[in-house]
């Protein structure tokens, strides 16, 4: 199914087009779309924050039975290791038991509202587990005392607090086989209680914004668990646009509440600028890790020291609509909140679902793009003045029953071929299995190249306008 939305394109006017292309399937077209522009290597990244990691193999691992309606699947659980971008490492579990994980698949730190965890009435067991059991829990003696589960292993905790973790995150009738692992798997599913979610390593808020030249356009608040972020202007902008603090200066540090503005000269062209602030800090036990192809769902069980990032946006012009858009997964409404800010003296107008939506002067409006689960979605949406944003990813915000006996394993791209794995000591079962032991096809979508940057800095990026790419 192919969606298609278009309006005027006239600066004065404030119109705008929206192009958009979605594949119901799950295989969604990578190539450029000749409509809507394309970026030059300094476009402005679409990155809501945090750590983005590759998951790598299953470390610690061993089996456990699924019984469904009077049929035992054996599945492999156990603790994954990832992989963050510009340093650090991972360990996560799964949350999703009945979705493919594939090899490599790339993933962004999000928050449980854009996961399968989005209802779950459930889900701050879930971190409970987490920091009640491996590995932020590495005496396995004292595991095992709490447990009565004497002679417990890596692998047993491994197996144990995975299982305990699905029959809250999926509802299943899960055991683990070792008994040693299933009664650590009963004591934290009997103990569990509800925490929090955790808050993000790295936020900016908010991600977008826009304005006029010859202002201080902001502020963006960082929010953060580092103790400082470094900045770093760009020293070759052409535009003149620095980053700065409240007092105007050229800020070159900021900490969790600091407020960072664009500094637009008077008589700046119309255009857009990201910055980008980086950290290294520990990512906070129980944050969800959704990847942009249908690979499984993780959820953090422990981190090192890791590289963070956010971005933020700015759009400005002397006159006329002046857009800025960002774009988040929204499972409670089943689709994709688009929030346009519109800090210019005209409206902007542009058709959406063959709905025309306006967001008037000095206004912000959020519109949410409903989606069918599993839908790769892929919008580039262009406003005046040669603006535009480019939004991609998958809607994957339920856990699939297992009824219908979906094959969950890892895969070496999104493909219905299988891929053969390693087997664990106990032997039979595939570490690359977290789900069913038989291959099926394997819904695949898109894998988004996300941001990775180098070393601890904000950084200022100029967006020009381009021509169209064939």
């Amino acid at each position: 199914m192919l969606f298609s939305f278009s309006a005027l394109s006239a600066r004065g006017r404030g119109t705008a087009r929206l192009a958009v292309a979605a594949l119901v399937s799950g295989l969604v077209v990578v190539s450029a779309i000749t409509t809507a522009g394309t970026a030059t290597a300094d476009e402005i990244p679409q990155n809501h924050g945090g750590a983005t990691a590759t998951v790598g193999d299953l470390k610690t691992s061993g089996p456990a039975v699924i019984h469904d309606n009077g049929v035992d699947r054996q599945v492999s659980a156990g603790l994954f290791e990832m992989f963050v971008d510009d340093g650090g490492t991972l360990q996560t579990y799964c949350v999703d038991i009945n979705s493919p994980t594939q090899k490599d698949a790339k993933y962004q730190e999000t928050s449980w509202s854009g996961t399968s965890l989005n209802g779950n009435p459930d889900a701050g067991k879930i971190r409970w587990i987490l920091q009640n059991s491996y590995p932020q829990v590495n005496d396995l003696a004292a595991l095992a005392g709490k447990a009565g589960a004497s002679g417990l292993t890596e692998q047993d905790a491994a197996v144990g607090t995975q299982v305990a973790i699905w029959r809250y995150s999926d509802d299943v009738d899960v055991d683990a086989v070792n008994p040693r692992a299933e009664k650590l798997a009963d004591y934290l599913q009997k103990h569990a209680r509800n925490v929090a979610e955790p808050e993000a390593s790295l936020t900016l808020d908010p991600p977008a914004l826009s304005g006029h030249d010859g202002e201080m356009l902001g502020p963006v608040t960082v929010h953060t668990n580092a103790d400082s972020v470094s900045v770093t202007p760009t020293a070759d902008d052409a535009s003149g646009v620095k980053v700065v603090g409240e007092d105007g200066k050229v800020i070159t540090s900021a900490v969790n509440g600091s407020r960072l503005f664009f500094d637009v000269p008077e008589g700046a062209a119309d255009g857009s600028a990201a910055l980008t602030v980086q950290a290294s800090t520990t990512v906070p036990v129980g944050r969800a890790f959704a990847s942009e192809s249908r690979s499984q769902t993780q959820i953090l069980a422990g981190s090192s020291e890791s590289t963070v990032s956010a971005t933020a946006s700015a759009s400005w012009a002397g006159k006329g609509a002046i857009p800025a858009l960002s774009a988040e997964k929204n499972c409670a409404k089943g689709g994709v909140d688009i929030t346009g800010v519109n800090q210019g003296d005209e409206p902007f107008t542009f058709e959406l679902m063959g709905i025309e939506r306006t967001i008037e002067a000095r206004a912000t409006q959020t519109v949410t793009i409903p989606l069918q689960e599993d839908q790769a979605y892929d919008f580039t949406i262009k406003g005046p003045n040669g603006y535009e944003e480019r939004f991609k990813g998958v809607l994957d915000c339920r856990t699939q029953s297992s009824a219908g006996g979906e094959s969950t394993q890892t895969l070496s791209e999104p493909s219905p071929a299988s891929a053969g794995g390693t087997s664990t000591a106990t032997g039979g079962v595939d570490l690359a299995e977290t789900g069913s032991s038989n291959a099926t096809p394997v819904i695949a979508g898109i894998a988004i190249a996300l941001l990775a940057i180098g070393g601890a800095a904000v950084l200022l990026v100029r967006k020009q306008k381009t021509p169209t790419r064939d």
